[in-house]
């Protein structure tokens, strides 16, 4: 079949084998992909904009192999913008690929990219990540139920320090929880800060809790993945495909639906396909949309980064003691938010 010739926002694009199925299972094609992200990309550009971008690219489908791609192709139109960025491990510049405006959003999703992975910093300032992460991921069989009570307990000691925390789902098995900073920090500091949170919950819940990598302690647990705070590694995008079995998405949820998930034990409730991300877009707007420009401030803490022989339990017990004197906020901020926040009724996949 023939490429077809689209003209997205003045730029002519040739788009091929839009009838191929990508996901087997649920009979989702390349055109349903390339559609998707055209019309998720008012709320998914802002969040790709100035950003290294990764590709995770499946050409013959999610049950095919796939690879990922951070130099950008040859091929690629003169238009599609990139930055350079150093690769330690390659010993080379990296060209990655900036998703900035539509028709490269369309291009990118024609090479079957299925999922985007972002970096966590704006490529102007490479070293400076604007959030920090904690990827939540359950060892079964605890699944998003458990990490949606482990994500309650990352807010809770956010909460703290009167700083706010967004949820999302990973769109595979997970949730998880980003806290925009906006602010001058470095990696160095959030993946401290996330490792010594993380080291906290394992000693307060160790029943559920596990911040060791080692696949083999992870049953039935739930792993906070603190690592992803790193200049050389990405997280899916919110509002990414993702390749499972059926075209799930990487999608912002509010507090409320989380408690609800937890209190009704339903991980179906934090399950989204990418039409049920299409309505909720139309109906909530951007959930995430304050993960992009809110500015706050990491804790600082004697001793959580760059102190020699400091030993990760003594940095635990630092936060563990500042979290549990610091009373919760009440600034008009946290109010509005508050008093904004709704859970929508939908219906089970």
């Amino acid at each position: 079949m023939p490429p077809t010739i689209v003209e997205v926002e003045g730029r002519k694009l040739k788009l091929s084998n839009l009838e191929k199925i990508l996901y087997p299972a649920a009979g989702f094609t390349k055109g349903q992909v390339v559609d998707y992200y055209v019309r998720i990309a008012p709320v998914l550009l802002p969040h790709l904009a100035g950003r290294a971008l990764t590709m995770k690219r499946y050409p013959e489908g999610v049950d095919h192999e796939y690879f990922f791609e951070k130099n950008a192709p040859m091929h690629r139109p003169d238009w599609v913008k990139t930055v350079p960025v150093w690769s330690e491990g390659n010993r080379r510049m990296v060209n990655y690929i900036l998703a900035n405006d539509l028709p490269t959003l369309v291009w990118i999703a024609n090479l079957a990219s299925i999922e985007l992975h972002p970096s966590l910093s704006h490529s102007a300032d490479i070293k400076t990540p604007t959030m920090i992460v904690f990827d939540l991921d359950p060892g079964p069989p605890a699944n998003i139920v458990q990490c949606a009570q482990v994500g309650l307990w990352v807010r809770e000691i956010f909460d703290h320090f009167g700083l706010q925390s967004f949820p999302k789902t990973s769109g595979s098995k997970g949730l998880q929880i980003y806290v925009p900073l906006n602010t001058k920090t470095s990696y160095e500091e959030t993946k401290s800060f996330a490792h010594a949170l993380a080291r906290l919950l394992e000693q307060q819940h160790p029943d559920l809790v596990v911040s060791d990598m080692k696949k083999a302690v992870r049953t039935n647990k739930v792993f906070v993945d603190w690592s992803q705070n790193d200049e050389h590694k990405t997280t899916v995008s919110v509002y990414s495909l993702r390749a499972r079995e059926r075209p799930t998405v990487s999608t912002p949820v509010s507090w409320e639906e989380v408690e609800q998930a937890l209190k009704k034990k339903d991980a179906a409730r934090l399950v989204f396909e990418a039409k049920d991300v299409l309505a909720r877009m139309e109906k909530m707007g951007d959930l995430f949309e304050p993960v992009q420009k809110l500015k706050q401030k990491l804790p600082q803490f004697e001793g959580l980064a760059g102190t020699p022989g400091k030993e990760p339990r003594e940095k635990v017990a630092t936060i563990a003691a500042q979290a549990e004197t610091k009373p919760r906020p009440r600034t008009k901020a946290a109010a509005k938010t508050k008093a904004t926040r709704a859970t929508p009724k939908r219906r089970k996949i």
